[in-house]
Formats: structure tokens, C-alpha cells, sequence
């Protein structure tokens, strides 16, 4: 996944959202690709302690913001970001799956050229929807890309 990102938009100096951040691998790895400062939202008690302590671990403490948050509370309650990528792996079976790429893309949370990527399994499919541009498969997870042209 990164290196279909870094080939086709790269991620030096970018600013990420990591939604669902879990441990904060996705994070972690853009940091070390050149993303200049990651902002990680995850509900987890368990992810907060994580991602803090590799933050430490990283010395990038200075570029990783967790916010503490169920990702639809984020959504709603936080101003829109301008964020050059911005990953969503949730849940399989979170029921905002569907309407995620409506909810980013028709709000100012992606830069424009930004790219919304989403980590999702076969119940969902957004290859009919026109605005993906990437869909492919890795194992049980499928990677979709959602670049934000800016309303064109």
C-alpha cells in the first residue's frame, strides 16, 4: 500500500489522519516514509497507551498527535483538517464502511489532490464508484483509493 502511494503521490512532508489507528502501525510507517506529523484518532484506551509509547520508542513525539475518540464523534465534533492522506482501517464490520468516502470527500478534511485510503474486506466494494481509483486485494484485506479533486 505505501508503495503504491509513494509512486503515484509520495508522502514526503505530508500531513496524515490515521482514523481507527489501532497501534498506530499505518502511522508509524508514514512517519518513516517522510510524513512530517501523523494525527491519530482511535477510541482504545489500549491504542492510546500503545501509540504514546511509540511515539517514545520512534523519539516522534513531536509528530504524532492521538486523540482519544470513537471516529464519527471525531468526525462531527473536530473542525475538518487539511490533510494530504488521510487511512481508515476500521472494523469490518463498522456499519460506516459505506458512506466513509461521502463523509470525507464532501467536507474539507482532505486537501485537495489529497487521498482518502480505506482498508476494508469483499462485503464492501467501491469499484462502481467512480471516484476510486485503486481497489486491490491483499490477502482478506482490499485497499481502496479515493483521491479528492477538489469537487471537479
Amino acid at each position: 500500500m505505501f508503495n503504491i502511494i509513494e509512486s503515484r503521490k509520495g508522502i514526503h512532508n505530508t500531513r496524515v489522519l490515521d482514523l481507527f489507528a489501532g497501534t498506530g502501525n499505518l502511522g508509524f510507517e508514514a512517519i518513516s516514509r517522510g510524513a512530517s506529523h501523523v494525527t491519530s484518532v482511535d477510541s482504545s484506551p489500549e491504542s492510546a497507551r500503545l501509540i504514546k509509547a511509540g511515539t517514545k520508542w520512534f523519539g516522534i513525539e513531536s509528530q504524532v498527535t492521538f486523540v482519544q475518540s470513537d471516529v464519527d464523534e471525531f468526525l462531527e465534533k473536530y473542525s475538518p483538517g487539511s490533510f494530504d492522506i488521510i487511512f481508515a482501517d476500521p472494523p469490518y464490520d463498522w456499519p460506516g464502511i459505506p458512506g466513509l468516502p461521502d463523509r470525507i470527500l464532501n467536507t474539507s478534511w482532505l486537501v485537495e489532490d489529497g487521498w482518502l485510503v480505506i482498508e476494508h474486506d469483499a462485503r464492501h466494494s467501491f469499484v462502481k464508484d467512480p471516484r476510486c481509483v485503486f481497489a486491490k486485494p491483499y490477502g482478506r484485506t482490499i485497499v481502496s483509493i479515493f483521491p479528492n479533486d477538489g469537487g471537479e
